[in-house]
């Protein structure tokens, strides 16, 4: 009876007990020894094999995203670990755990400056909470264990460098063991009831109160709309967070700022007091979004984000959803007030516009009018990956996103790309679950090559690609900010007969009226396991711009107003402060400053 294991299957059966399925990433000559484990493993843990390193590090972030659970992901010494380097700062910079191995050249070459042999501990020094050189072939469990371990506990990336012969050293059978099955993450206790009383104090008190939930809120949206209805405060959501409440609650307001809906950025400007929920949005101190708010009262489990980007009333260390419970059963509903109702019909302006967007027939084709097709389409527990650029907005406007379905991205860090990943993990994690994967079609450019990798898994995936020829987030911007444009606008490609060369079924979409025949028989192909790219050719308008808006005749000519509204079909829209007036409100503030880009 054989007593020893070779110190490479070691290590890929911690992976296994820590409840890993699937491990993204390239073979190579520093990595080998890792593949020879997954081989003899095949049976236990899943071999993504991607056609490129990024790909494989973005998906294993995104998995983190829509699971919870811990995304690995591999590449060779030098470049094919270098190329894992965007995933694992996007995994860094929204705090989910993510294992990256990295091939090493053997033992007897190391800092000999031989073939791909180089300090690669720099290089990931940066973006990990743990980086380690594996030394010896016995500790080489070991070491994966803890670096999962500390992915977890500290929420981010962790690197394990493994020179390539100690994978194949045989180490004793039971030399090795991990912490899968103890592991626990720490729970804070339940908030004081003092801070929930002085809570429920300020909001009860409050005349124009605000609730601003984050990701930290999720699963919990049915107890953040009953605060909401009870207070008579409107939600807004971090743009991150766009799933936890359902779109047609009436008092649903979107996120703020540029990625954004209308009432948010209105109601922010004009709210005189905020309860944060779970989140720390990035552009309130850079862009003053909280100028006018009197009253603050933060709730977060990470002490180190309390009253970070503002100041702060009341700060409250626990979890977001238990404060909820709490006040909850400690608030009183309140009388319907001016505020609320304001508020109301502004949202039902907003969604009216939107609509109007959507559900235009005369129009040539555009974005709105895509998302129309796919919100008739997507179902109750549909998974969006959504990329980076106009998409992420116009997805955060016009999804109508409802309980059961989940949307993921690229958060603080916004690299292009990340849709077509999210969408492989997301499949694999789901397989019995609709899944969408939504691009511009700059940023699909940057992966495209990756379509072979869900038609070799047999992914039905509904890839929809944004066609305008243009990266339309940065052109806007450089209208705002430069002389003229440079870099913006780029050659187009016929998306759909590359997805056919690759074995995916490619449909390309001109005219409105081809839009639901399409995606009914996109829908047929996924049934079959077949990925479907619907490349649809847009026009290059541009959404409108919510924190910029121009509408209120107290602020801009009738020209100017006539103009703005033209430019965004946005005749039927209303300012907040017509709404305001309304209910005899007067405004603390028409709009914030916006800063930051």
């Amino acid at each position: 009876m054989k007593n020893t294991v070779k110190a490479g299957v070691a290590a890929v059966k911690v992976l296994e007990n820590w409840g890993v399925k699937n491990i993204y990433g390239l073979p190579g000559g520093s990595i080998n020894s890792l593949m020879d484990a997954l081989l003899e493993e095949r049976e236990n843990i899943h071999y993504v094999q991607v056609r490129h390193e990024e790909v494989g590090a973005m998906a294993a972030s995104m998995h983190a995203k829509f699971t919870g659970h811990i995304g690995v992901a591999f590449g060779s010494a030098g470049p094919g670990g270098t190329h894992l380097l965007n995933g694992l700062y996007d995994a860094r910079e929204d705090h989910v755990p993510v294992l990256a191995i990295i091939g090493q050249f053997g033992t007897s070459g190391m800092n000999m400056d031989t073939f791909q042999e180089m300090n690669e501990d720099p290089i990931y020094a940066d973006v990990a909470v743990y980086h380690r050189v594996v030394m010896t072939a016995q500790s080489l469990p070991h070491v994966i264990d803890e670096a999962i371990r500390q992915a977890y506990s500290q929420r981010g990336v962790a690197v394990v460098q493994l020179p390539v012969n100690l994978g194949w050293e045989e180490i004793p059978s039971g030399s090795w063991f991990d912490a899968s099955q103890v592991y626990a993450q720490p729970k804070l206790a339940n908030p004081e009831a003092k801070q929930i009383e002085k809570a429920a104090e300020i909001l009860e008190n409050a005349e124009r109160p605000l609730i601003f939930a984050g990701i930290g809120m999720r699963g919990a949206g049915d107890e953040v709309i009953a605060l909401s209805k009870k207070l008579k405060a409107p939600i807004m959501i971090s743009a991150l967070a766009i799933d936890i409440i359902d779109h047609d609650y009436e008092a649903f307001l979107g996120s703020a700022i540029r990625v954004s809906r209308k009432p948010a950025n209105e109601a922010i400007a004009n709210a005189d007091t905020v309860l944060m929920l779970g989140t720390n949005q990035p552009f309130i101190d850079v862009t003053n979004m909280f100028e006018h708010v009197k009253h603050v009262v933060q709730v977060d489990i990470d002490p180190a984000k309390l009253g970070k980007r503002q100041k702060t009333e009341l700060a409250i260390l626990a979890d977001a959803k238990k404060v909820v419970h709490s006040l909850n059963e400690n608030i009183n509903e309140k009388s319907e007030t001016a505020w609320w109702r304001a508020n109301i019909k502004n949202v039902a302006n907003w969604k009216s516009y939107t609509d109007s967007l959507e559900q235009d027939v005369q129009s040539p084709l555009n974005m709105y009018q895509v998302y129309h097709a796919i919100n008739k389409v997507a179902t109750h527990n549909a998974l969006f990956s959504t990329d980076v650029g106009d998409v992420t907005m116009t997805s955060v406007r016009h999804l109508k996103m409802g309980k059961g379905q989940m949307w993921r991205t690229s958060g603080l860090f916004a690299t292009m790309g990340v849709g077509l990943p999210g969408a492989i993990t997301a499949k694999l994690d789901y397989p019995e679950r609709q899944v969408w994967s939504l691009s511009g079609d700059g940023a699909f450019s940057m992966v495209m090559q990756d379509l072979a990798t869900q038609v070799q898994e047999k992914l039905g995936i509904l890839n929809v690609v944004f066609s305008n020829e243009q990266f339309g987030f940065i052109k806007d911007e450089q209208e705002a900010t430069n002389k003229g444009y440079l870099g913006v606008e780029f050659t187009g490609i016929d998306f759909a007969k590359i997805a056919e060369a690759m074995g995916a079924k490619g449909y390309t979409v001109r005219k409105v009226e081809e839009l639901d025949h399409i995606f009914e028989q996109a829908l047929n192909d996924i049934e079959k396991n077949i990925p479907v790219l619907v490349d649809a050719k847009i026009t290059g308008e541009s959404p409108i711009p919510a924190e910029a808006l121009k509408l209120d005749s107290e602020r801009f000519s009738k020209e100017e107003i006539n103009k703005f509204k033209t430019r965004f079909h946005a005749e039927i829209l209303k300012p907040f402060s017509e709404y305001m007036k309304e209910e005899g409100l007067s405004e603390a503030e028409k709009a914030t400053a916006q800063g930051g880009f």
